[in-house]
């Protein structure tokens, strides 16, 4: 299972709730252009329209730009392959109110591609500094051990 993408952001901005593991639909040059680790996930979120799950404002350029269709969108929106009871999950998620659904990476398992999704809600400013200070802390511990 080896990681490809990741959204870096995610885990800093959001405070996950809960994780779901889907897969994507996708063209050929795409699945190669992500298995070569090309592609942004950062600012995509994911949506649910007619009983059916979208990952918007991914980006994923094209494996080979001279031999990809004229009429390709890199920023397109994808279709996510999830069963009817996640989708009912995320479904409810998504109707309360400061609930958002983001991508978290993207990864391998076999040879399919899978989207990690999460159920996230918004941090504030303060909770972010909190972070940063954790982070810093255990950053310096670290150091101190190494030498000592």
């Amino acid at each position: 299972m080896a990681t490809l993408i990741r959204n870096k952001k995610a885990t800093f901005n959001y405070e996950v709730m809960e994780k779901f593991e889907a897969g994507i639909e996708l063209f050929g040059f795409e699945v190669k252009s992500i298995k070569s680790k090309h592609g942004n996930i950062e600012g995509s979120h994911i949506t649910i329209r007619g009983g059916e799950a979208f990952l918007l404002n991914s980006n994923i350029p094209p494996y080979q730009p001279v031999n990809t269709p004229a009429s390709y969108d890199r920023e397109r929106n994808r279709r996510l392959l999830l069963t009817k009871k996640e989708l009912k999950e995320l479904q409810s998620f998504e109707e309360k109110r400061g609930l958002t659904i983001v991508p978290i990476s993207m990864y391998t398992k076999g040879n399919k591609i899978k989207v990690e999704i999460a159920v996230v809600r918004g941090k504030k400013k303060f909770d972010k500094r909190e972070d940063i200070k954790k982070r810093d802390t255990e950053r310096d511990i670290q150091r101190e051990v190494k030498i000592g």
